[in-house]
């Protein structure tokens, strides 16, 4: 079997990126996979996507794997390419594990994936988008509130000033996010409580992996208990060494299944596949929140998703292993699949183009994955 496993390697690309860490990560993981899948006739070959050429669609049409496993999470830096990854190799007809287009569009666009899980009856916090500093004060959402970039994952853009209680700090994150990110501000309602991750692997059936939690350390004791962005990505700040991620201990099953259900509906809104993260907030009366969905969520051997398979008795190269599976069958067993048409040969007879540069393979970075990394 020939698996390519497609990366961005676009952390480069910007001085100022303020999600290079988080985009610099993916290139261990591709790693990781390759090392963990290139078995006996099995050779896992990661593929990277540089810049905002498409070189790779090019070289996938010639070589012609038996999978593709998409990590990409951006294209040239801009975490909205993300959803083009899969639109091409539908269209090149090749199998991939993960999530379609329509959810990774639908997850990255959080204010319309928080449209959906409302009209689908799905706990969310209250929201509204803020396009413009002018429309803050058309803001109708009791305090506190939290302000985040729309269109970002991983924590992107959070710092502790991003809780606000009141409307003049409200202005400032806002404006905050429109200057930094060109894109809009998401507002939500604040959740105080706990925040509890749900693992989920599978579609039929898909099945909840252990939970996980975040553990507030003192750090977070005079301030709200949030995962900024160097919780997750900076390893020597005080917020990553004060935000510990371990087993989700809850004393109560009937809790435990309400989390789960909520996840399990939250995925099925977006109709995400295969593999993905629900990001609850809980509250003290035991009330969850779906706050975030990543359908391609972190799949480093030490990020969250793959120490709540060990705990479930999967290690890493069985995840790796069982992740092809699932891609497989469903790409197998779909009644909807298909090949590609003639159109798509069209679109790939590019013979001005050059072979992917890198396609030999990725360096394997020392710095740690956050274990609740996107």
């Amino acid at each position: 079997m020939h698996i390519a496993i497609l990366y961005n390697r676009d952390h480069e690309l910007l001085e100022d990126d303020p999600g290079r860490e988080a985009r610099e990560d993916v290139m261990r993981v591709a790693s990781a996979l390759a090392d963990a899948l290139s078995r006996g006739d099995t050779h896992a070959e990661p593929l990277a996507v540089e810049g905002s050429r498409l070189e790779f669609v090019d070289l996938l049409a010639r070589i012609q794997p038996d999978l593709v496993i998409n990590l990409c999470e951006s294209v040239a830096a801009d975490a909205r390419g993300e959803m083009v990854i899969p639109c091409l190799l539908d269209m090149l007809g090749l199998p991939y594990t993960g999530s379609p287009a329509l959810s990774l569009g639908l997850a990255l666009h959080k204010d319309k994936a928080k449209e959906l899980l409302k009209a689908r009856g799905v706990s969310t916090p209250g929201f509204a988008r803020v396009d413009r500093l002018a429309d803050v004060g058309t803001v109708e959402l009791p305090f506190p509130l939290i302000v985040k970039p729309a269109r970002e994952d991983a924590s992107v853009g959070i710092t502790r000033d991003s809780v606000v209680h009141d409307r003049a700090a409200l202005g400032r994150a806002v404006e905050a996010v429109l200057r930094a990110f060109h894109q809009p501000a998401l507002v939500e309602q604040f959740i105080p409580g706990r925040e509890i991750y749900v693992p989920l692997l599978g579609n039929n059936p898909c099945r909840a992996l252990p939970l996980t939690e975040i553990r507030f350390g003192k750090l977070f004791e005079d301030r709200p208990n949030i995962v900024t962005y160097a919780a997750k990505w900076e390893s020597g700040s005080p917020d990553y060494q004060n935000t510990p991620t371990g087993p989700c201990r809850l004393e109560d099953p009937a809790l435990e299944a309400r989390l789960v259900q909520t996840a399990m509906a939250a995925f099925a809104a977006l109709e995400c596949q295969d593999y993905g993260r629900v990001d609850l907030r809980v509250t003290p009366e035991g009330v969850p929140y779906v706050i975030d969905i990543n359908p391609n969520c972190d799949l480093h051997p030490e990020a969250g998703f793959a120490k709540a398979a060990r705990s479930a008795g999967i290690d890493y190269p069985a995840l790796a292993t069982r992740l092809v599976e699932i891609a497989l069958e469903r790409a197998h067993g779909h009644p909807t699949a298909r090949r590609k048409g003639p159109g798509a040969a069209r679109l790939l007879d590019s013979s001005n183009r050059n072979v992917l540069a890198g396609r030999g393979g990725v360096r394997n970075r020392a710095r740690r994955s956050r274990a609740s990394a996107e």
